[in-house]
């Protein structure tokens, strides 16, 4: 046979097993059969049989991990039994589809949990007794080792300044805008450097804020610009508390993690 005969056969193939997946005022359709139900609250997807016999929920994630990674991933309940929370891949039949699609479409062609005859209450068990482990890259998996090393440090930025990791004062920011407050995002471009020092008044690195570009005191540099996400590229600007978490991963003679929080060693090193 042909290749271009097998080919044709297989998309006929395809074409007719196909199912013709609809929503509308809250019905799931299966090729213009009612199989199943579906409604929302605060972004949360309630799945109920024709009956209206609520049995699980789907619910959207997408959070920062750290920098510029994100993570998009769905969280599943059962209704009657949610001491149990599975997290799944997020699955969507495009980049542009709605949650509600998104949703409907994990549901019938990625879990299987929804077909031609409703929700499929067996498949749903075996979900939740053998779950999938949800596919991580490489990006995401080194940001969740670094997210785990900076909650560590539980750093945060006083009213003056200073940083403070567990408690401990561990450095401080000069140059600092005369409306500084700690939770502030740093908008304002200036010629004059955002740095940082240690507790010791070692200089670690500074944060320059008209390329949004971190430069360490050994040469490493890193650009906080946006962040990503599923849907789209939002604009970042980033706080002083992120500042300093970034920049105690850049480096790590920064604040180390032993029994108790320290500082690296005392220098007269000046900034280049």
């Amino acid at each position: 046979m042909k290749r271009s005969t097998i080919i044709f056969f297989t998309i006929l193939g395809l074409f007719l097993n196909a199912q013709n997946i609809k929503t509308k005022r809250g019905i799931i359709n299966l090729d213009g059969i009612p199989v199943a139900k579906i409604s929302n609250k605060s972004n949360e997807y309630t799945f109920m049989d024709l009956k209206e016999t609520p049995l699980y929920t789907i619910k959207f994630i997408d959070k920062s991990i750290v920098d510029s990674v994100r993570d998009s991933y769905i969280q599943i309940n059962r209704v009657y039994n949610r001491d149990k929370t599975i997290e799944l891949d997020y699955i969507s039949p495009s980049a542009f589809s709605g949650e509600e699609k998104s949703a409907v479409y994990t549901s019938v062609k990625g879990l299987k949990i929804i077909d031609n005859k409703g929700i499929n209450v067996k498949i749903l068990d075996e979900l939740f007794s053998n779950v999938p482990k949800r596919k991580l890259d490489n990006k995401t998996k080194d940001a969740y080792t670094t997210r785990k090393k900076i909650d560590k440090l539980n750093l945060e930025v006083n009213k003056v300044g200073e940083i403070l990791s567990n408690g401990v004062p561990v450095g401080y920011f000069t140059n600092l805008p005369v409306s500084f407050g700690s939770d502030d995002k740093i908008i304002d471009k200036t010629f004059i450097d955002i740095e940082i020092y240690d507790a010791k008044s070692k200089y670690i690195g500074r944060y320059i804020t008209t390329t949004k570009q971190l430069k360490t005191a050994g040469g490493k540099s890193f650009v906080v610009y946006k962040e990503m996400s599923g849907r789209a590229s939002i604009l970042k600007y980033p706080t002083y508390k992120a500042i300093a978490e970034r920049m105690a991963m850049m480096d790590p003679n920064f604040i180390k993690i032993q029994d108790k929080v320290t500082v690296g060693p005392v220098s007269k090193d000046t900034p280049n």
